[in-house]
Formats: structure tokens, C-alpha cells, sequence
């Protein structure tokens, strides 16, 4: 089996599928491959172990039919045609729970930037504008006791109540496809409809997949249910909220801040005028940047491929 590594991941899975004698091709430049090279490179490959930078729709599963596995590092897979790929026999595999820790923390420290304006703030500094002390001036707000809504109370949706509630006492609220009946023992969170969400929330989080169904569902009207002092944090994906209607509530003081490592679209442009709010901290998507994460990404994806040339079961098969 030939195995195409189509970036510079973590060498601990690339040693797994080199030491099980599988002829393995990696790509190390620091950029992704163009899309030419990409299709050339997998069709003269079995297995390919991708990522959500590289966009495998209807037109690159046709080009390659051959393929045996798709082995995506990340655990959304929404930038390949599912459908496609179910039609020609290629089984889709991702790497869940691998950064739900990592992911967990970064939609923490964003609600505490965004509630402390300490992105906007330590700008001020490097402006040279630290100034005299100002008692009513630049005030943020505190997060104990209040609500946290969560959009998508699943493995890293728990892992950020659970900060949520141990470091603040926040209630947690969530909506879901379906309940979560072990966050609802564990961490007393309620159930609620998407407008109850929206009204009751102080902050809401964002952890789910991106999907028809989810597509910009934080638009201008849900803004428009939220509460003038709540905080929207996204960590999930960019398409999830519209980005015009975001910086339209934020202008207009419909909500009161916002916290993103994703963008939409992505990458986001240095003249967007939510990197001049107060009430605004954004990184640039990079909720499983740690070494442990990615190590982890890397140990799956590879395994991934491991169940699958030795004909067992496929733990994270998607489908």
C-alpha cells in the first residue's frame, strides 16, 4: 500500500505506517500542496492522509477513483463531498477526542480576553497609549454565576462547561441534535430550543459541526435574540456565523463581544474591522495547536490506516 502524507504532520504517525512496511510520501513543505499537486500526487498513491486545508470535492474523488481510505487530520471532515466519496467506495476516517482538551481551553481563554478586553488592551500598550489611570475606563465585566450556552454540547463542548463550571460556577444551558443526558448528570446542564439558547445565555459557545443545518445559523436574527451583554464565542468553524451580521451586532451593541478562532471566511483579512473592537479577540484558528494535540491528530490518523490495511475495523471510520 502506498500512503500519501499531504503535510508536514507530527512524524509519530508517519513512523507507525513506515515501521508496518508501507510505502509512505510526504509533502514537508512548510505551504500546502497546490490543488494540480495535490491531484497528481494522490493518484499515483492507495491511501491519503489529509486535512480540512484541502477541499476533496466531487471533481477531486473523480480524478481519484482508485483511492482505498481517506484518512482526514482533524476531526471535522466537512471540506470532503461525503456523498461522493460513499458513491465511489472510499470509506472516510477522521481523528475525534484528539484535541478536545486543547480546543476546550482556547474557547476559555476567548471568553476571558473578550470579558477583560485583553487583546485590545495590550494593544494599547504597544501603541504607547498605556496612559493614566482611568477609573471608569475600560471595564470589562465578570463571569461568575452567570449562563453559558453551549451550541453543541459534545467533547469539547463538555470539556469547556466543565472549565466553565469548575472556575466560575457558570449554569450551563446547551442545544443539540440530541440530549446529552451524561453532561446533564454531570454538570447539571438543561436542555434548551436554539431561541432559548439565544435569550438566555450570558455567553454562548460554539462547538459544533458545520453542516446545511448549521450554516451561518448565527445570523443577523439570532444576534438580534441575544441579550446587549453577552459574549459569542466560535471555535468551531467559520461558516457557522455570518461575519458581516457579527460585526453589524457588535457595531450596533446588539451583543456585547466576541471571542474567534475561526473566521468567515478564513483566512481573515488584516483590514477586517473586528481586529479594532474593544470587545474582540481573534486568533487564527488554532484550537489543536499544541504538541499533545497534534502528536495525537498524527498517532490517529496513522491508525486510521493501520486497521484499515489489516483489514480490522476502523475505530473513526465517518463512513
Amino acid at each position: 500500500m502506498k500512503v500519501l502524507v499531504s503535510l508536514n504532520f507530527p512524524s509519530i504517525g508517519i513512523e507507525m505506517l513506515r515501521k508496518e512496511g508501507l510505502q509512505v510520501t510526504t509533502w514537508t513543505d512548510d505551504k500546502p500542496m497546490s490543488r494540480d499537486q495535490l491531484i497528481e500526487a494522490t493518484q499515483k498513491n492507495d491511501i491519503l492522509l489529509s486535512s480540512s486545508t484541502y477541499k476533496l470535492d466531487t471533481s477531486f474523488l473523480e480524478q481519484n477513483k482508485h483511492l482505498k481510505l481517506i484518512s482526514q487530520f482533524a476531526a471535522g471532515y466537512n471540506n470532503i463531498d461525503l456523498k461522493k466519496a460513499a458513491e465511489l467506495r472510499i470509506p472516510v476516517a477522521n481523528t475525534p477526542n484528539a484535541m478536545s482538551d486543547a480546543t476546550a481551553d482556547i474557547a476559555f481563554g476567548l471568553m476571558l480576553a473578550v470579558a477583560r478586553k485583553m487583546f485590545y488592551m495590550h494593544k494599547k500598550i504597544i501603541s504607547g497609549d498605556w496612559g493614566h489611570f482611568r477609573p471608569q475606563a475600560n471595564l470589562g465585566i465578570e463571569l461568575k454565576r452567570k449562563t453559558v450556552g453551549v451550541y453543541g454540547l459534545g467533547r469539547i463542548g463538555t470539556e469547556f462547561a466543565k472549565r466553565c463550571v469548575g472556575a466560575y460556577n457558570m449554569k450551563v444551558i446547551y442545544h443539540n441534535r440530541n440530549r446529552n443526558t451524561q453532561a446533564e448528570k454531570e454538570l447539571g446542564a438543561t436542555y434548551v430550543s436554539f431561541d432559548e439558547l439565544l435569550e438566555q445565555s450570558d455567553v454562548i459557545s460554539v462547538h459544533s459541526g458545520l453542516s446545511d443545518e448549521t450554516k451561518e445559523i448565527f445570523d443577523k436574527s439570532a444576534f438580534l435574540k441575544m441579550s446587549p451583554s453577552s459574549i459569542f464565542l466560535n471555535t468551531a468553524r467559520g461558516g457557522i456565523h455570518n461575519e458581516n451580521d457579527l460585526i453589524e451586532a457588535l457595531q450596533k451593541k446588539t451583543i456585547w463581544g466576541a471571542g474567534l478562532d475561526v473566521t468567515n471566511p478564513e483566512p481573515m483579512q488584516p483590514d477586517n474591522p473586528l481586529l479594532k473592537m474593544e470587545n474582540v479577540a481573534i486568533l487564527p484558528h488554532i484550537g489543536s495547536a499544541t504538541i499533545e494535540a497534534r502528536n495525537e491528530m498524527s498517532r490517529l490518523a496513522a491508525w486510521n490506516i493501520l486497521q484499515f490495511t489489516r483489514g480490522e475495523s476502523i475505530t473513526n471510520l465517518v463512513q
